[in-house]
């Protein structure tokens, strides 16, 4: 047709311009056919993007209320449902969500396409957040199902449940519903790509189009970037579980020269010749983790104490002894006394252990994770920093160098956008287990004011004016006090007196080197057990001596003492210690410990004159040795031992010289016992009795 016409054009000799007309009617009709083409494709792109997405929510909602739910209801002990599935339920509510909006449009062609642009952006976020998470889980949970394929219980049962539940589906194995999620989240862009392609530049829609595929495409790569990083993370995470075996089968050459290197440039960023890399972003976190990390500590350890305390007194069991008071209060006493032991406390004891203290140990023990990768963040930085200066000095670093620099990256940045996340969601956590602590303390008081107040009303002081009233709570309570202080005494009397187990010579130099390298002002005794949780913390024993250096760390934490430990020296928490008063001891023991200067002397070709030094007083700390655990003699040559029983140590080594068992005497009677059953301590200084001043509420007149 198009030949036809221009021949035509070219015989007529009338209009000589008309030969150049039919030619533009060509290149239309081409236009249009071009055009109804793309339009075709892109109507089925679109068509295509909401039937695939209607089949996925299908499937996810099979995945969730048949297969899911099926395996639940089994109990199977041997399947982690929590973990196959992980966030399955998030993924199906943002995907509803896009399903909705897109059907809303389905039916306006003219919107369509700008429509489901603008719904592709207001989602990114949310669509990032929720596929991140279970995509860094997915490969964990295919992990899982080859676990239970080697299982043929686990596997049968799986089998089962995927026959009972979706035959129709034909699907032989669970692998192919827990991927489903993976594999939409990154055909969104190709989707949005082919309804790119089929759109016409002057389109309206054709810039909202392309943001949309740049978006999507942006997320699919920060999934992968944060799977990357999970997979460091979880390298370096599995090596807190390996046992000791496994640990030595590590040591090499280059792990040991690794290491050596790195505690180098450690011991100079802490002497200040070489500059530490700031990250005040991640030192801030890392601040708030571990105050978070100390208070939930503390609190576990409080609870503990707490639940100990409440056993104690339990056991005690008051209303089964004579008290020493009237009659008829007695009888109420009693009986308020036995309602608290038999039912009260005991249920308070359960629903505190099961509500607060189980709770507050998985916390706990989620923190394990954070701080393993915090220190692994640590020997990371250090090897940057190392290679990070090579790179300066010789333009390049090698492959395996690159990937190592690369891993400090991948750790540092997934603390940075997780610890915030986990800092508030442990918070939380908290502030609802203290929660549940204050209800269950206010529902124990409650119930005792309510069994008591039956038991009050029968008193004699229940109808007493005010006055009379705290005239009788004064004189009871001084009563109280002077029985008190009595039996005090008493006990102190029958007590058999601290045993004080004198230093060794090694001990005795350790204290006296503290004292003139420091000063007496300078030392503090540890109160409690420490073990150090960071680089250059200390691992200490209760009693030990230290010698403050700074009363601050490097980030100026006055919570974190720098301290002489009379050999090593690290960081302690400021409140595990408190000052030492040292005792009187015998200053010519003391002295002959002192240095010979006359000795001294005569090394040197050469000494300076002598300048007079002030008189030093040589005190030592007084210990005592007591049983640290409980411990029964099974013959006559052995004692029998009570946890914190004093002891005195004759020789610390049997009749054939072994260190493993000690002669001691114990109350009079001597034996062996276990070395490692004693312990030292420091001696207690005797309390005082202070008398508490009672303040009674102002009387009415």
């Amino acid at each position: 047709m198009c030949s036809t016409a221009s021949k035509m054009a070219n015989d007529s000799t009338e209009e000589p311009l008309g030969k150049e007309s039919p030619e533009p009617e060509c290149n239309i009709y081409e236009e249009v056919k071009w055009f109804n083409k793309a339009e075709q494709n892109q109507r089925m792109a679109v068509e295509e993007l909401i039937n695939t997405e209607t089949s996925y929510v299908h499937n996810l909602q099979l995945c969730i209320s048949d297969i899911r739910d099926h395996l639940q209801k089994k109990q199977l002990p041997g399947i982690d449902v929590e973990g196959l599935f992980s966030n399955i339920d998030d993924v199906l509510h943002i995907s509803r969500h896009f399903l909705t909006g897109l059907e809303a449009m389905a039916n306006q062609e003219h919107e369509q396409l700008l429509h489901i642009s603008t719904l592709f952006q207001e989602l990114k976020e949310e669509m990032e957040n929720i596929y991140k998470v279970y995509c860094g889980s997915c490969d964990q949970a295919l992990l899982l199902l080859d676990i239970y394929r080697n299982d043929p219980r686990l596997q049968k049962e799986i089998l089962d449940t995927l026959h009972t539940t979706v035959p129709h589906t034909g699907a032989s194995d669970l692998s192919f519903f827990l991927v489903m999620p993976v594999q939409r989240v990154t055909k969104y862009p190709l989707l949005l790509q082919k309804i790119l392609e089929n759109t016409l530049d002057s389109d309206s829609a054709y810039e909202a189009l392309s943001a949309a595929t740049k978006a999507m495409a942006e997320v699919n790569a920060n999934i992968n970037e944060y799977k990357r990083r999970k997979e460091v993370a979880d390298k370096y995470n599995k090596a807190g579980y390996l046992t000791l075996r496994e640990r030595l089968a590590r040591l090499n050459t280059h792990s040991i020269t690794k290491k050596t290197t790195r505690l180098s440039r450690l011991f100079m960023h802490e002497a200040g010749i070489i500059p530490k890399t700031e990250d005040k972003e991640f030192d801030d976190l890392e601040e708030k983790f571990q105050w978070l990390a100390s208070g939930i500590a503390d609190l576990k350890e409080n609870v503990a104490y707490f639940l100990s305390n409440t056993e104690m007194f339990l056991g005690s069991k008051p209303h089964e002894n004579e008290l020493d008071i009237e009659e008829g209060t007695r009888q109420q006493c009693c009986r308020l006394a036995g309602k608290l032991n038999s039912t009260i406390l005991p249920e308070f004891k359960k629903r505190l252990k099961r509500l607060v203290y189980l709770p507050l140990c998985n916390l706990s023990e989620t923190l394990k994770g954070p701080q393993s990768l915090i220190r692994k963040r640590l020997d990371k930085l250090l090897d940057y920093e190392e290679l990070e200066e090579k790179r300066n000095e010789t333009g390049s670093v090698t492959y395996e160098e690159e990937a190592t620099m690369n891993t400090y990256l991948a750790i540092n940045s997934l603390l940075v956008s997780e610890l915030p996340v986990f800092n508030l969601v442990a918070l939380k956590w908290l502030e609802q287990i203290l929660h549940t602590f204050v209800v269950l303390q206010r529902d124990l008081a409650k119930q005792v004011l309510q069994e008591a107040e039956g038991e009050m009303a029968q008193l004699l002081h229940k109808h007493l004016p005010e006055a009379d009233f705290w005239k009788m709570v004064k004189d009871t309570l001084s009563q109280a006090e002077n029985q008190l202080y009595s039996f005090s005494r008493k006990f102190e009397s029958v007590m058999p007196s601290p045993v004080v187990q004198p230093l060794s010579p090694a001990e005795e130099r350790r204290v006296l080197l503290l004292v003139n390298k420091h000063g007496l002002d300078k030392l503090y005794q540890v109160t409690s057990n420490i073990s150090g949780s960071k680089d250059m913390d200390l691992t200490l024993q209760r009693g030990q001596i230290v010698a403050l250096l700074h009363d601050v760390d490097t980030k100026g934490n006055s919570n974190r003492w720098l301290v002489d430990a009379g050999g090593p020296r690290g960081y302690i928490p400021s409140g595990k210690v408190q000052p030492y008063h040292l005792v009187q001891n015998q200053k010519s023991k003391m002295e002959m410990l002192a240095p010979n200067d006359e000795a001294e002397k005569r090394h040197h070709s050469y000494n300076s004159p002598a300048t007079p030094s002030p008189p030093i007083n040589f005190i030592t700390p007084a210990f005592q040795v007591v049983a640290g655990y409980a411990f029964t003699g099974r013959s006559n040559h052995e004692v029998s031992l009570t946890p914190g029983q004093p002891v005195t140590v004759l020789e610390s080594h049997d009749k054939k010289g072994s260190k493993e068992w000690s002669l001691v005497e114990v109350n009079g009677q001597k034996g062996y016992v276990p070395s490692s059953y004693l312990v030292v301590v420091p001696t207690p200084e005797p309390p005082g009795w202070n008398s508490p001043a009672w303040l009674l509420p102002a009387q009415q007149t």
